[in-house]
């Protein structure tokens, strides 16, 4: 008997502490949105679940120098806040998102299938900054959005200046 009364006693006193200690750090460190996600925080972001037969999809509309000014236009209008003119991540709002956007143009997002680099578009990320644009934008759309974003890594100067003229609101050549 003295020995459960001495385990509910020091269980209570620990969940007491653990109680006081979340909701001072809670108090103290707040949840202010420029600081980098906690360990904790972070862990209940949890990994992206992209079916597979997402991963298996291709897209079905070919992208060609006819559909690139439009591709252009979505990605000023609807991603370059966040992931930044040139793909980076750096845009106006993701450098003050938490988590960051990912860099579209390095490794970990161009590795990514045609068909989860759809998902994501359409579905978007859970307990991130990312919205689900499916409702919004056609098939076709994204699918074209897909085929611009493989072009990020390869954008050259003249490119990046078009994109910095159509965000600006300016005539655009063509």
């Amino acid at each position: 008997m003295r020995i459960r009364t001495s385990v509910g006693i020091a269980t209570a006193i620990i969940l007491g502490c653990g109680l006081f200690l979340a909701v001072y750090y809670g108090m103290v460190r707040g949840s202010r949105a420029p600081e980098e996600p906690s360990r904790s925080e972070a862990g209940n972001l949890g990994p992206t679940v992209i079916p597979p037969d997402a991963k298996a999809m291709t897209n079905p509309y070919p992208f060609g120098a006819e559909k690139l000014p439009a591709a252009q236009d979505h990605w000023v209008a609807h991603c370059s806040l966040c992931h930044g003119l040139d793909g980076s991540g750096d845009g106006m709002i993701g450098r003050n998102l938490h988590p960051k956007p990912p860099d579209m143009r390095g490794a970990p997002t161009q590795e990514l299938s045609d068909g989860e680099l759809y998902y994501l578009i359409s579905n978007g990320v859970r307990y991130s900054g990312m919205p689900a644009w499916g409702n919004e934008d056609s098939s076709e759309d994204i699918w074209d959005l897909v085929s611009f974003i493989r072009r990020l890594p390869h954008l050259s100067p003249e490119e990046l200046k078009l994109l910095e003229q159509k965000a600006a609101g300016g005539e655009t050549p063509g």
